[in-house]
């Protein structure tokens, strides 16, 4: 831990849940980075994630984004304009696929696909799949509306879904939105999370939530 770090732990009480409000401002003045650092959300669930039928996953549009600049790919060959003038990064049909193929790389965080293409994409999911990039209609990046779908994203739409120990992770916004916005950014996020508990999962759901900048420390919100 650098000597910044351990400055920045002493303004938190470690015993206490903010208020979101509260925790907001500590997460401003713990922010010690030379860059705009981005404001992490965790939560820690009260679910088995070995259950199928407890996964939490599921999609957010944050009222002013994440800040992060999303490269998206969109897979179509029927509304290849449509994607353009809806600002996708990276648009193709069956050459797109042998391209990616062929090298192994994928140059974007995210894939749409227009229904019709999810045969074609069959040999990618070798190559998207362990890293998340697969298109499935479980986060609502295969869909015929194509252009609805990127400019949600590019607005601030992200996806979450539990890690193998019962936890979410989101990355909110950045230090330099200010209070008001990331409260904002927050309060839809957490509204996400609660609505995504699955009916099989039992007693406590939310079990903590923590926020924290960027290599700042966590600090505790009170639900």
């Amino acid at each position: 831990m650098g000597k910044k770090y351990l400055e920045a732990k002493k303004l938190i009480d470690e015993n206490k849940a903010y208020s979101p409000e509260e925790a907001m401002d500590l997460v401003i003045k713990t922010s010690k980075t030379k860059f705009d650092g981005s404001v992490e959300l965790h939560f820690r669930l009260g679910i088995d994630p070995t259950k199928g039928e407890q996964l939490v996953r599921g999609n957010v549009e944050l009222p002013h984004g994440t800040g992060k600049s999303v490269k998206i790919a969109v897979f179509t060959i029927e509304k290849t304009q449509e994607a353009k003038d809806a600002g996708a990064d990276l648009i193709g049909g069956s050459e797109l696929i042998e391209e990616i193929k062929k090298s192994g790389k994928c140059d974007f965080d995210v894939a749409i696909a227009d229904p019709g293409m999810m045969k074609l994409l069959a040999p990618l999911a070798r190559i998207l799949g362990p890293k998340g990039l697969m298109p499935s209609p479980k986060n609502e990046t295969v869909t015929a509306n194509i252009a609805g779908a990127v400019k949600a994203l590019k607005k601030g739409k992200v996806s979450f879904k539990n890690d193998n120990t019962s936890n979410v992770h989101m990355m909110i916004g950045r230090v330099s939105f200010g209070k008001v916005k990331l409260v904002e950014n927050f309060t839809v996020a957490a509204n996400a999370i609660r609505k995504a508990k699955p009916s099989s999962s039992k007693g406590s759901y939310i079990r903590s939530v923590t926020l924290h900048a960027a290599m700042g420390p966590g600090i505790k919100v009170g639900m």
